[in-house]
């Protein structure tokens, strides 16, 4: 189950995300779901088109299943998702 505590450890594939901040201004404000993650990159679909956000400099709201929203720093999910669910984090 997915938590805030735990939530750099999951799948964020179908998640609702929002870009809180950017490195690339142009990002900022974008909203949708997560549709695929790289080792460095978020892709978020909204109305049919895709957006690759880069995880390091950025900062996302995901919605949980449950409805609670949890603010992530970016570097904190930098990591091949395979390897990211494996891994311990220091607490944040």
């Amino acid at each position: 189950m997915i938590t805030p505590r735990n939530i750099a450890r999951h799948e964020l594939i179908g998640l609702e995300c929002a870009v809180l901040k950017s490195r690339n201004a142009k990002q900022e404000g974008i909203r949708g779901t997560v549709v695929d993650e790289t080792k460095n990159t978020i892709a978020i679909m909204k109305n049919e088109k895709i957006a690759k956000v880069a995880k390091a400099g950025a900062e996302f709201v995901f919605t949980l299943p449950d409805g609670k929203k949890v603010k992530v720093e970016g570097s904190l999910l930098v990591a091949r998702p395979e390897n990211r669910i494996k891994t311990k984090l220091k607490r944040w």
